[in-house]
């Protein structure tokens, strides 16, 4: 049987491999024996959130349990290659269809390929990750957009949304990579990316209006439609709204709510970008959400200092944790994925009659 090695050794002055290991620890002690992974204890699982755990099961050490993750959304797709929204066990809690959940699997299993060379078990999982991608791109607009999703009577939403589409374009990028290593090509994906990223990096106004979210802000850059000065500029501009200097990324810009997930996410942009430096000192403000069990609290809220959602701690921002000490530390095979460093450069489609390119 395939195993996976435990690749983190620690963040130097940061986190030890002790601390990293009884996160790791934690996630693993969350998944059920299905392989569902929630975010809590008795608590729902969404798709996205449960391939992110996986991924940090994988650069861990828990290869059997990172499978069993995978083989669950197997088991649970549909038969149009999407997944509903939350489960709570084995039982559908929102049956809403969201494109950008459905398209993760490709990057969760991309990630899977890189940290282990299993491509038996790649081999595996295709079939699925064709299907969630093909779902995902019925969806796709004229403007290279992608509906965000369709609500629990099948209606597609008239819009998109700029972190989901964003985050679509970076599984894009590793479902054509996963192909091509499989010897499967897939052109049209290929293209559907590069129409999606062009009008992730240069059209903004194509999608619903939320810029007071944190993720609106760094994930062009987390996705890799934004790269070098654009995506510096794009940091800058934003930086003093979003972070809370000595604490972290506020989940939403209005609210002193800082959200240790959203935070390591932001290190992941920053390490993107090859500022490696600031990338540490975000890293290193997550420490104030960590327990001693190595749970990292959701959120805290200032100035009161208090947990909100209260005395929560959850599995993806645990994960997130993980995922970000890898890849600062360059220390598994797949620690460069959110560098893209793993990915072929993506086109730049713009739509016919784009103005960026009229005359």
């Amino acid at each position: 049987m395939t195993t996976v090695t435990n690749y983190l050794s620690g963040v130097p002055g940061i986190l030890s491999s002790h601390e990293l290991a009884a996160t790791a620890a934690h996630v693993g002690e969350l998944q059920s024996a299905s392989g569902q992974i929630p975010w809590f204890p008795g608590g729902h699982c969404d798709p996205w959130n449960h391939v992110e755990a996986a991924m940090a099961l994988t650069v861990t050490g828990y290869g059997d349990q990172a499978r069993s993750a995978y083989r669950w959304l197997a088991r649970n797709q549909l038969g149009d290659g999407s997944w509903f929204n939350y489960y709570l066990a084995e039982r559908v809690n929102d049956t809403r269809l969201d494109t950008n959940v459905c398209a993760y699997i490709a990057t969760g299993v991309y990630h899977y390929l890189l940290a282990t060379d299993d491509v038996d078990f790649a081999a595996e999982m295709w079939p699925h990750i064709e299907r969630a991608i093909e779902f995902v791109l019925r969806w796709q607009l004229d403007d290279g957009t992608i509906r965000w999703s369709l609500d629990s009577l099948g209606r597609p939403e008239s819009y998109a949304l700029l972190t989901g589409s964003s985050s679509i374009f970076h599984s894009l990028r590793c479902a054509t990579a996963l192909g091509e290593r499989l010897d499967v090509a897939k052109p049209a994906w290929e293209l559907a990316a590069g129409r999606l990223g062009h009008a992730v990096a240069h059209h903004p106004g194509a999608f619903a209006p939320k810029n007071e979210f944190a993720m609106d802000w760094y994930y062009p850059i987390f996705s890799g439609a934004l790269v070098g000065e654009h995506g510096e500029r794009r940091l800058s501009d934003g930086w003093e709204r979003h972070v809370m200097d000595g604490y972290g990324v506020r989940c939403v810009s209005t609210n002193d709510w800082v959200t240790a997930a959203e935070t390591a996410e932001c290190v992941l942009a920053l390490d993107a970008l090859g500022l490696t430096s600031r990338a540490f000192d975000l890293f290193d403000f997550t420490c104030r959400h960590r327990r001693d069990d190595g749970a990292y609290w959701t959120g805290i809220a200032y100035p009161q200092q208090s947990t909100f959602p209260g005395g929560e701690t959850t599995s993806y921002t645990a994960a997130a944790i993980i995922l970000a000490a890898d890849a600062l530390t360059s220390s598994s095979p797949a620690s460069g994925l959110f560098r893209h460093g793993e990915l072929a450069m993506p086109l730049d489609l713009a739509e016919p009659g784009c103005p960026l390119y009229a005359g």
